[in-house]
């Protein structure tokens, strides 16, 4: 730890690493991970460039938090509303209503079409996109146990991988077809938690 890392934490601090990450979400909107560079935020922000050492040690760790900012603000809130429902049918209602919210605008599409690419490419982005899957299935498998306890734990884990597979691929669908309508998908996923 540096003398000046605590900085980051102070009300101040943490002022600034919000604007920084809202500046590096709006650059990796308009132009992907090209356009995120520290001389870029730096410019916008009316800071030096080093200082990003200090909030993020450096360049790569303000990437890492623009990318689960995007994960919070896009994904999270689907998960959130399934696992915070009541029962089935209420689950099945906050998917519907909370995915179209994530497909909504292209600025999600292409922040999220971003976060997968860069996972494909980068080791440290890939290995913090795999922790976060696991951390989402988990939390879906979890709920599922206590809405059907009947259900064997294989089941269980295979459902909470295929809807998560269905909001990542609902957004590649999207990324390369924006008209294409998302009803059927979610009419069908529907029918995977609705068998007791």
């Amino acid at each position: 730890m540096t003398h000046e890392e605590p900085r980051a934490s102070t009300p101040r601090g943490l002022a600034r690493r919000e604007q920084l990450v809202g500046i590096g979400l709006d650059l990796l909107a308009e132009g992907g991970w090209a356009a995120l560079t520290a001389r870029a935020v730096a410019d916008r922000a009316r800071i030096r460039p080093g200082l990003l050492h200090h909030y993020f040690n450096g360049l790569p760790g303000l990437h890492v938090a623009v990318a689960q900012r995007v994960s919070e603000t896009i994904v999270d809130p689907v998960v959130d509303a399934l696992v915070a429902a009541p029962d089935t049918e209420a689950a099945l209602r906050a998917l519907r209503e909370r995915v179209l919210d994530m497909l909504a605008g292209e600025r999600n599409l292409r922040l999220a079409a971003e976060l997968l690419v860069r996972a494909l490419r980068d080791p440290r982005m890939g290995a913090e996109r795999r922790d976060w899957a696991r951390d989402v299935r988990a939390r879906i498998a979890a709920r599922l146990e206590h809405l059907r306890p009947g259900w064997p734990a294989e089941r269980r884990e295979g459902t909470a991988m295929l809807f998560t597979a269905v909001l990542d691929g609902l957004m590649l669908q999207l990324i390369l077809d924006p008209d294409l309508p998302a009803d059927p998908a979610l009419h069908a996923t529907e029918a995977l938690a609705g068998d007791p």
